[in-house]
């Protein structure tokens, strides 16, 4: 099919995409986690305008850990470490999916961009007025430690936390949407993109974590992508996950996830956030959009596996 006429697919990576659970994450382990679930995107790019957005959560979490263990004096901030995620994970997708694609025909060039990108965020949004978002290391279980940033008590014991924000809008939303219609694999809006807020005529980064799932929804209503998928480490969708009643939903229509949604039947920290970025896509004019593990991204396009989210009520 040629290319213009061709539907465009946004794949959203979860950070499980690198590191599974049980592994350290070194680099061999983040690359030969990458094989499987960027082969089927290189035979998928065959059919599909691509876009693939990733998550950040462990590789940040790495990043500030060794701030907390050498005793930085000048740490960085939190943007600055979403943007250095992005560009080395950015380059780790990028050079596993160039392989992929040579692969499948070594005669046949298939350009591949990786795009630091910058998601708008409100300075009155109220997310920040209550931190709630867990990130990097365990900062002991016992007391409530005296550190120079907001901190929360967890299963694992207490740690920072920051705002998470609702996504505004991508800033280079128009240069995607180029790069689309010229052909290129686009990687961007890695951990939920680089958080600003505008000041005047200039951007300006915050302390802030934007929840991956929800940016990569709003990128995808904003480029006018066809079919939105969310891979993670589960097989879709469930009632009473890890429970004696637990059932795996196969098809829901919008209302009806957000039904569930706001019954609280999707935890928030988990699956409720990849559910609300699925309505929010279907609900602005979106075809379709599956949640379904990496594993099996090529059977839940088509329709064989995963939790579907369409249109009606």
């Amino acid at each position: 099919m040629p290319r213009a006429q061709r539907e465009t697919l946004l794949l959203a990576f979860g950070g499980n995409a690198l590191i599974r659970k049980g592994q350290t994450g070194t680099i061999p382990e983040q690359f030969e986690n990458l094989r499987l679930p960027l082969s089927q995107a290189a035979r998928l790019a065959q059919e599909y305008r691509l876009i693939i957005t990733h998550g950040n959560g462990p590789q940040v979490g790495d990043l500030l850990l060794r701030q907390e263990c050498c005793g930085d004096s000048l740490p960085l901030p939190l943007e600055i470490l979403v943007a250095q995620t992005q560009g080395q994970i950015g380059y780790m997708i990028e050079s596993t999916l160039d392989t992929e694609l040579m692969h499948l025909d070594p005669l046949v060039h298939r350009p591949l961009v990786s795009l630091l990108s910058y998601v708008v965020v409100r300075p009155s949004d109220p997310a920040f007025l209550h931190p709630t978002k867990p990130i990097g290391p365990v900062l002991g279980e016992g007391e409530e430690p005296v550190v120079p940033y907001p901190v929360r008590k967890t299963a694992k014991g207490w740690r920072r936390v920051v705002a998470s924000p609702e996504p505004v809008t991508i800033v280079e939303k128009q240069e995607i949407r180029q790069l689309i219609d010229a052909g290129f694999i686009v990687i961007c809006c890695g951990g939920g993109g680089i958080p600003v807020v505008r000041e005047g005529r200039r951007f300006c980064g915050v302390d802030a974590v934007i929840d991956k799932d929800l940016a990569s929804a709003l990128l995808a209503r904003e480029v006018g992508v066809d079919l939105f998928v969310v891979a993670t480490d589960v097989a879709g969708a469930y009632l009473d996950y890890g429970g004696p009643d637990e059932r795996l939903l196969a098809e829901l229509t919008a209302s009806k996830a957000r039904e569930l949604l706001e019954a609280g039947a999707f935890p928030a920290g988990s699956m409720g956030p990849k559910v609300l970025a699925c309505v929010r896509f279907v609900e602005s004019g979106g075809a379709r959009a599956i949640i379904c593990s990496i594993e099996e991204i090529e059977a839940a396009v088509a329709g064989r596996v995963g939790t579907r989210i369409v249109a009606g009520g």
